[in-house]
Order: structure tokens, then C-alpha cells, then sequence
């Protein structure tokens, strides 16, 4: 089966795109690709549902068979998210690289201009390799770490080792996390909304636990001065 024999599901009028089940049975396969691309590789696409996305395409890997509406291939999701992720991250990259600082600095978005605060700061506490790699799993920081590294000039080859590793790890550990939910669980997939609701709600525990963090930081700063 090829790659846009998944990409079948007949297109829907009316897409949300802010929704995990309604891309995946407008787009299928290809539109995995796509939104992995522009919310790791353009800054317009931090709003995409990164996290929820992967994992319910792992679900629905594992509902069913390939007769079955709506159901995917586990390979092909798993190269479409991969080389999205992948590719969005290296361009992300290169744009911040030759773009500089005035990329981020002319946005109007409160939520980049914040992403890329925490994303300095990801960098600087953690430095390049281990930023990249966390910045994976944070929704939002992801989406800006990327060109902010380009623009900070950390070394291509650094970026591009630790953005792989990390990409890869992000991607198919959540497709494969939602396969095995699958697969163990039949018929979890009629449940899609509360599980998706779940995942959203894990993606946003270590942005919580990071605002936080900050906020006793700069109180206890703020006391010392």
C-alpha cells in the first residue's frame, strides 16, 4: 500500500484544524507530514495539535483493519511524522539562521514571544543538546526553539544531530504510545475525544510545571534584590 493510497479519506468541507480526528480523516497519512512540518519548521504553526495528532494516529493504526474508515499504516505514519518533524525542524532552523533575531522580533504574537523567552532560557539552562531534545516534547517551544537556534548560530551540526534524535524520539514514541493504547485496548478508538482531551492535558503538564518554575525564580530573585 503506498503513501497516497492512505491519503484516501475523501476531504471534508468544514476542516478544524485544531483538531486531531478532524485532520487525520480530511488529510489522512500525508496531512501528518504536513502538520508535523509547520508546527516544528514555521512559526505560524504553534497552534497545531502536535501531540494529539501523533497519538491518534497510533490509535488509529491500531483500530481495525485496512478496509476499516479510517484506519492507518503504522509504517507510513511513522515515516510521514518522522520526516515532517524532521524536515519542519531543519527548516526552522535555516529560516532563523538567515533571518536572525528580527524573525521573532517582528512578530504581534504574545504566545512566540513568550515561547521564545522560555526557549532562550531552555538553551541557556540546558545547553544545545539537551534544549533541543526537551524543546521536542513542549508544545510551543518546539515550534520556536527551532529557528531560534538558527538565529542564536548554534552549530548546524549540533542542531541537526540533537533535532534528529530528538524529532525521532517525539514522533514515534507517541504514534507508538497511541498503537500500543490501540492495541491493547480494543475499541478505544470510540472514545477518541477524552483520550485526545488527556494527551492535551499531559502536553501541557511540563509547560505548567516550566511557568511555574520560572515564577518561583524570578519571586525568589526578586526577594534577594
Amino acid at each position: 500500500m503506498t503513501l497516497a493510497h492512505q491519503a484516501a479519506p475523501p476531504l471534508q468541507l468544514a476542516v478544524n484544524i485544531l483538531d486531531a480526528q478532524s485532520l487525520l480523516a480530511a488529510f489522512g497519512t500525508i496531512g501528518i507530514g504536513v502538520v508535523m512540518f509547520a508546527e516544528t519548521g514555521l512559526l505560524i504553526g504553534f497552534f497545531l495539535p502536535g501531540d494529539s495528532l501523533l497519538f491518534t494516529a497510533g490509535l488509529l493504526c491500531a483500530g481495525g483493519s485496512a478496509a476499516t474508515p479510517g484506519h492507518l499504516s503504522l509504517p507510513w505514519v511513522l515515516v510521514a511524522s518522522a520526516v515532517g518533524a524532521l524536515a519542519g525542524a531543519q527548516s526552522g532552523y535555516l529560516i532563523g539562521r538567515r533571518a536572525g533575531p528580527a524573525l521573532l522580533a517582528r512578530t504581534n504574537s504574545r504566545k512566540i514571544t513568550e515561547g521564545a523567552a522560555r526557549a532562550s532560557d531552555i538553551l541557556e539552562r540546558y545547553g544545545h543538546a539537551r534544549a533541543i531534545v526537551l524543546a521536542r516534547f513542549l508544545p510551543l517551544v518546539r515550534t520556536v526553539l527551532n529557528p531560534l537556534a538558527g538565529a542564536l548560530a548554534v552549530p548546524a551540526r549540533v542542531f541537526t544531530l540533537w533535532q534528529v534524535l530528538g524529532g525521532l524520539l517525539w514522533t514515534v514514541g507517541l504514534v507508538l504510545a497511541g498503537y500500543a493504547l490501540g492495541a491493547s485496548v480494543p475499541g478505544v478508538d470510540r472514545y477518541l475525544l477524552p483520550v485526545i482531551a488527556v494527551i492535551v492535558v499531559i502536553s501541557l503538564v511540563p509547560v505548567a510545571l516550566e511557568l511555574l518554575r520560572s515564577r518561583r525564580t524570578h519571586s525568589t530573585g526578586g526577594g534577594e534584590a
